[in-house]
């Protein structure tokens, strides 16, 4: 292991040009976000930069006076190219993470650069509070975020390296506990917070919560590297090729499918437990329910039983139905064309299960 002096060195450095590339992305993607996202996200962005916790009351002029110069500091940015990361003497293309995280086994610190939907880069730099090597990939958890973007994803699989966020799933269960908490609808994430006292104690309903769903985060992120495995490369370049379209967003939708049933589903019928479950459903998205509404009836069916072969059955026929729909998507994109994500959007919406 280092010394203390020369990881504080090495750390300031390496946070200053993570964050300038985070900086980057942020003011290429930022207001890609609905207002209503975009203020929520800043306002949390915020608690973060400044340490402050979410039940901490904010002053809205001290919040608005950071609002306007972080977007006056993206403005000036403008078409900045992304920094190297710089380690010991060394330079790194940022969206290498191997190699930097190879620089970092000795310091605590674990990096990630990789793109998510709609091509945005995600950067982030944390605590490493586990790491395993495994088989199948490489397994990283973080824990403090040193420097991470507006959008800070709780987790991402990078070719055989899965990356799990702590903070960042915190974030996200209390962003969501937030929402849900104005109307309190009795809806599947209502029940999931309910297997926890967010009534008495908020902040330790959260942390039992946080533990207990990163393990439904890591398993969706290995059904990911699974269905990787057998859509190979290609698979990323179709999704290059129809970036920012609907069939982006839809072929996303088909490869999430695809992971839960070779993994997440089955792995939380065998676990049996029941807050992951409803948290689960409660965390689809709209179109992910309007693909796979054969999913809702077997979570409506397990409520009333309780019985998880239900939820067992549904999966077993999705992981083959969604590996054919893969198939077929892969199967037009290489007939090519400039219509090919058109194409693709309309067999996708004709194969829901």
């Amino acid at each position: 292991m280092c010394s203390d002096n020369l990881r504080q060195s090495l750390l300031e450095n390496l946070r200053h040009d993570v964050q300038h590339n985070c900086h980057i992305a942020d003011a290429r993607h930022g207001a890609e976000y609905g207002l209503c996202t975009y203020l929520m996200k800043m306002r949390e962005y915020f608690r973060w930069e400044t340490g402050r916790g979410f039940s901490d009351s904010l002053d809205k002029d001290e919040v608005g006076d950071w609002l306007t110069a972080r977007e006056n500091l993206w403005a000036s940015l403008g078409e900045s190219d992304y920094s190297p990361i710089r380690l010991n003497g060394c330079q790194y293309d940022p969206f290498d993470d191997l190699s930097i995280n190879r620089e970092l086994s000795d310091y605590g610190l674990v990096y990630s650069g990789g793109m998510g939907t709609t091509g945005r880069p995600h950067f982030f730099l944390g605590e490493l509070v586990r790491r395993e090597r495994l088989p199948e990939y490489a397994l990283y958890v973080s824990g403090s975020e040193l420097a991470r973007d507006l959008a800070a994803p709780p987790a991402m699989t990078r070719g055989g390296s899965i990356f799990i966020r702590r903070e960042s799933v915190r974030r996200m269960l209390w962003e969501k506990y937030e929402t849900w908490n104005w109307a309190r609808p009795d809806n599947a994430l209502g029940r999931a917070f309910a297997c926890y006292d967010f009534e008495e104690d908020s902040d330790q309903a959260l942390e039992a919560m946080t533990d207990n769903e990163l393990d439904f985060v890591l398993l969706h992120e290995q059904g990911e590297c699974q269905a990787g495995e057998r859509l190979n490369s290609d698979w990323n370049d179709m999704l290059l090729a129809v970036t920012r379209t609907p069939a982006e967003l839809l072929a996303r939708a088909v490869r999430d499918h695809l992971a839960d049933c070779l993994v997440t589903l089955p792995a939380l019928a065998e676990m049996d437990r029941e807050a992951s479950l409803h948290f689960y459903f409660g965390n689809l998205s709209a179109m992910r329910k309007e693909l796979f509404p054969a999913l809702g009836l077997a979570y409506d069916g397990w409520l009333k039983t309780r019985d998880f072969n239900q939820i067992l059955a549904v999966a077993a026929q999705g992981e083959g139905h969604w590996m054919d729909v893969a198939d077929r998507i892969m199967a037009l994109f290489r007939t090519g064309g400039s219509d090919q994500g058109q194409r693709i959007s309309e067999l996708t919406e004709t194969c829901r299960l």
